[in-house]
């Protein structure tokens, strides 16, 4: 795809990445019951006005693709405010897939049935011990999405086209780690690894037909705790 092309959520774009992460080979990591988290990476139509500063506002509703995206509550214990996707712990005897969805419901509302599910990313560790299953998921329109004030503070559609900005990623030097931290540019700001990660390989793998692994990628400090 072109960094200029515009990417419909139409039926022609969810065939498209359908066929890309059938084609691609994900890369599982070892995980105990406790320590088994998924993540959904949903497509859905842009919507109203951007939110986010540096990218333009519109009017009327949009069918360009965009991601999910959300600011994680300010209360919570761990990584309080920061960019997240929907996401969280496996209950007991879910697979990634199910909970991936069951995330999406109890955190924007967002209802999907199982076969919204498009495929699996390659697994992604955390500093803090999680293995994180990336679940790619086609949303549609999702024009009512609610953030549950327990843990979201704010619902956010990133265009596609943002992921494929000449400028992306950005790789930084942090002292005390060999390899290192990817960011991902949105508007005049960036997101950090994990979340960057995620959305990095997502570009690589199903907008630009890549095979491009991310799981070396280290988190910036903040991320460690």
């Amino acid at each position: 795809m072109q960094t200029d092309s515009k990417l419909i959520c139409d039926i022609t774009l969810r065939q498209l990445l359908q066929q890309r992460i059938e084609a691609f080979a994900d890369r599982r990591h070892e995980v105990d019951a406790h320590h088994h988290a998924a993540v959904a990476l949903t497509v859905v139509e842009q919507g109203f006005g951007a939110d986010l500063d540096g990218l333009p506002a519109h009017d009327g509703w949009r069918s360009e693709a965009a991601l999910i995206l959300t600011r994680r509550a300010r209360h919570l214990r761990r990584h309080a405010g920061q960019w997240a996707l929907p996401g969280g712990r496996l209950d007991p005897g879910e697979t990634p897939e199910i909970s991936a969805l069951r995330e999406l419901e109890e955190e924007v509302g967002l209802a999907l049935p199982p076969d919204a599910i498009l495929g699996r990313l390659d697994d992604f560790t955390t500093r803090s011990g999680f293995v994180m299953t990336p679940v790619v998921v086609w949303g549609g329109p999702a024009r009512e999405l609610v953030a549950n004030p327990g843990e979201v503070a704010s619902i956010h559609r990133i265009p596609l086209s943002e992921l494929l900005r000449r400028d992306a990623p950005r790789l930084e030097v942090q002292d005390g780690s060999d390899e290192p931290v990817l960011r991902m540019p949105v508007g005049d700001g960036a997101i950090a690894t994990p979340t960057a990660a995620l959305l990095y390989q997502f570009r690589e793998v199903l907008l630009c037909d890549r095979d491009t692994r991310v799981d070396h990628f280290e988190q910036p400090h903040f991320a460690w705790r």
